[in-house]
């Protein structure tokens, strides 16, 4: 387990914690109000009036003296008798609220039997009589009972006689009669943990399943960032679409960057070995030249013509490559010109007749209307590169009075427009599965291989420059024979 698996867990618990115990002493706090509150209510249930009842012929039969000895004989029911000057018979301390709710409700009652009531004794002494609530909460329903029995039987003719015992008074009476203020049971703060503990240690099972959902995606992703620093680009995280949360969106983030990166080592790689094959032919040639023109002085011109020959398309090479290379990282100012379609291609097809009259290749354009108006927003001069590439490469590949073709239309694709053109031959066309390797840096068809004319970066720089400005490439075979090269280009309209 990592650091960032229990800083999640200590957090989570943490909260979960203090939430539980905050919710916890909410209601104890409540609850301990509540049973205060209760404490200092008067009982005015049917044995409370039983008990003081009873109090009150004691008193005025006997005295005070009676009546300290019959609530000294009480065993759970504790009758509070106090005198004028707030003095309590049986020296027990009254709480003063007790007091004087006990002083408003004799104000205030008006029941036959009321439960709080002053009573003047036999020898003159007047006592305010009432029963506490929080006895009866204390009280069981045995003790209750025996206690209103023996208040009762004290209460009779035998009230000063020894008379019977409270506990042989009688079996108590049924579950119900005295039983609606019983106390709860001893085991009632024990209770009260229960639910607390089982709430603590939800918090920490559920903490833990958290902190272990977030913590395995990011521990992986370290393990891949540790071993793509070792060169593994491998992908990691391509079966983990399970989880559909941001952590595995984050995986497969780094499964494309990865592959990204490894496909670009892959043709760094291939196009470090096509540059030193492409090379070493001229390289070859120029050597040939000089030691032809040491070995037969006489044919100097012959290999000064040659030398120049081969460093012209050495020169050529290198700045296609330069060019690549500086689409491949994308680097060059920014794509801010609108270019006119029309005007650009129409420069393009002069040059492009002007090369393909040697060979008596003409050049057919068809649509020119349909983009007149239409413009791309990019740098015009790599948009006439990547289209005069691909004319006159279907130039060189097509027969000696032949024609190319060039068909211009104008695509509505939902709510982009496209400006389409395409390029036609009657070339030998190139095999199916080489239609998309075409456009790959030195790829050569099966009949140019021999071909010491051109490099095979034209097609990549094409695809190279229309990705560049948004649009798309793809070469497909024609019926009939020959090749067609589709390019798609976002247009926009003036007005």
């Amino acid at each position: 387990m990592g650091r960032l698996f229990w800083k999640f867990f200590l957090c989570i618990m943490l909260a979960q914690v203090t939430a539980t115990i905050g919710i916890g002493g909410t209601f104890w706090l409540k609850n301990r109000a509540a049973m205060q509150d209760r404490a200092l209510d008067i009982d005015t249930s049917p044995p409370a009036q039983m008990i003081i009842e009873a109090a009150s012929a004691t008193l005025e039969a006997g005295g005070s003296v009676a009546l300290r000895q019959f609530l000294g004989k009480l065993e759970r029911m504790r009758v509070f008798a106090v005198d004028a000057r707030g003095h309590e018979l049986m020296g027990r301390t009254v709480h003063p609220a007790m007091l004087a709710k006990a002083r408003a409700m004799l104000v205030e009652q008006k029941q036959p039997h009321p439960v709080v009531r002053t009573v003047t004794g036999s020898d003159g002494q007047r006592y305010l009589l009432f029963l506490p609530s929080s006895e009866r909460f204390r009280n069981a329903e045995a003790g209750a009972a025996r206690d209103t029995l023996n208040a009762v039987s004290l209460s009779g003719p035998r009230a000063m006689g020894p008379g019977p015992r409270p506990r042989e008074a009688g079996a108590p009476p049924p579950r119900g009669q005295f039983g609606r203020g019983q106390p709860p049971r001893m085991d009632t703060p024990y209770r009260t943990f229960i639910p607390l503990t089982a709430a603590i240690a939800a918090s920490l099972l559920f903490s833990f399943l958290l902190a272990w959902y977030f913590a395995r995606p990011i521990r992986d992703l370290r393990q891949a960032f540790e071993a793509a620093s070792h060169g593994d680009l491998a992908p990691r995280f391509h079966a983990s679409g399970k989880r559909g949360d941001e952590l595995t969106d984050l995986g497969r983030d780094f499964d494309r960057m990865t592959g990204r990166l490894r496909n670009l080592m892959e043709s760094q790689t291939r196009l470090l070995h096509d540059v030193s094959h492409e090379l070493r032919s001229p390289l070859a040639r120029l050597q040939a030249a000089i030691g032809l023109a040491h070995q037969q002085p006489e044919k100097m011109d012959a290999s000064l013509e040659r030398i120049e020959r081969e460093s012209e398309r050495m020169d050529k090479l290198i700045g296609e490559l330069l060019t690549l290379s500086r689409l491949e990282a994308g680097a060059g100012s920014p794509l801010s010109e609108d270019v006119g379609i029309a005007d650009l291609l129409h420069d393009i097809m002069e040059d492009a007749r002007y090369e393909a009259k040697a060979r008596q290749v003409a050049i057919a354009v068809t649509g020119d209307a349909a983009i007149a108006d239409a413009a791309v927003t990019g740098r015009p001069e790599l948009l006439a590169r990547a289209v005069e590439n691909v004319v006159r490469n279907a130039v060189k590949h097509s027969p000696d009075g032949g024609t190319v073709e060039v068909a211009l239309s104008r695509l509505h694709d939902g709510k982009q427009e496209r400006a389409r053109i395409a390029v036609l031959d009657r070339g030998p066309g190139v095999a199916m599965a080489d239609l998309v390797r075409i456009f790959e840096p030195f790829f050569r068809a099966s009949h140019t291989q021999h071909s010491t004319d051109g490099h095979g970066l034209g097609l990549a720089i094409a695809r190279h420059v229309i990705g560049a400005h948004g649009g798309s490439i793809a070469a497909s075979r024609r019926e009939g024979g020959g090749l067609c090269v589709t390019m798609l280009l976002p247009v926009k309209t003036p007005g």
